[in-house]
């Protein structure tokens, strides 16, 4: 069995989500940071204790692009976290991959963050999804399910349009 690992980057608000192979919950975390820089070490070890080193691991990650009036330097923070976290992704050894986020959310048919939430509430009810601002638990999570549905070669498993 795989351990697939959703990644929802951001320079002070990136998430993890992790799922087991049959799409249970597993855990869920904040991307730790310090003063707008990743913690690498941190974010690593805390990716490998989310899989168990017998099952292996898919770490999908959502390919994200600078947004229009986004200033040059908000944009170079925004950048090296994402460059970051794929780095540290990479050093784990397991295969990542990059998911557009107009993909997945259109997989989902997510039009905005609270779609995220509630689909996430609904698939994940043991997950700690309960604030609003949890919408990037919910984000990584959502992820990770998208690529393990690909992967397994499961197209409806849990579409909310099943």
């Amino acid at each position: 069995m795989t351990i697939f690992i959703g990644i929802d980057p951001g320079s002070v608000s990136g998430a993890v989500g992790a799922l087991h192979s049959n799409g249970d919950y597993l855990d869920s975390f904040m991307i730790e940071h310090q003063d707008k820089h990743i913690r690498a070490m941190v974010l690593k070890n805390a990716l490998l204790r989310a899989i168990d080193p017998k099952e292996g691991a898919e770490i999908a990650i959502e390919m994200l692009y600078s947004r229009p009036n986004q200033s040059s330097s908000a944009m170079w923070t925004f950048a090296r976290a994402v460059g970051a976290i794929t780095a540290i992704c990479e050093l784990t050894n397991y295969p990542c991959h990059m998911v557009r986020p107009q993909v997945w959310k259109k997989f989902y048919h997510i039009h905005d963050k609270d779609d995220s939430l509630d689909i996430a509430r609904m698939f994940w009810p043991e997950a700690p999804l309960k604030r609003k601002k949890d919408n990037n638990l919910a984000e990584a999570l959502l992820i990770g399910d998208y690529w393990r549905q690909q992967v397994m070669g499961l197209r409806d498993g849990k579409s909310p349009t099943k």
